[in-house]
């Protein structure tokens, strides 16, 4: 299927984010995680060939590869309510877990463009994503990493 074949709205994502995703959900449980996720241009990911089952996208197709850690400037968000772990206008997503819940997107949930729904047991196939109005959206996992932060 080409590029123009897909659907606008097929959200992208790395295996290795995927799989990060559901072992921090794995290991919170029974308490729900929640995750500010980022992309990078499907033109810059680095590592891993494309399979020939992989999609060509077009070098500026958002893919989603970054997370921020839920720790971080937790004490301080914690008395001012702030998420302070997470530069602000820097993440274009948000991972949340259900542990007791079903996989759809609830009132509770941090309503960003794309949210990435997980319930137990942690699977690829109990990952869901989300628009902003609970619309679920296909996802699609690619091979390779993104670059790296800090070159040597």
């Amino acid at each position: 299927m080409s590029h123009a074949d897909r659907p606008d709205d097929v959200v992208y994502a790395t295996h290795g984010l995927v799989e990060a995703l559901l072992s921090f959900a794995r290991e919170a449980e029974p308490e729900s995680v929640t995750i500010g996720l980022a992309v990078t241009p499907a033109d810059d990911l680095e590592g891993e060939e494309r399979s020939a089952t992989e999609p060509e996208l077009p070098p500026e197709t958002p893919v989603f590869t970054h997370f921020y850690f839920p720790e971080a400037g937790g004490s301080v968000s914690a008395v001012f309510g702030m998420d302070l772990g997470t530069p602000a206008g820097q993440t274009q997503g948000r991972f949340v877990s259900h542990p007791q819940g079903s996989l759809e997107l609830t009132r509770t949930d941090d309503l960003h463009g794309v949210v990435f729904v997980a319930v137990p047991p942690w699977e690829a196939d109990s990952l869901a994503v989300f628009s902003r109005v609970g619309t679920r959206k296909p996802l699609e996992r690619l091979a390779g990493a993104p670059p790296a932060e800090f070159p040597e």
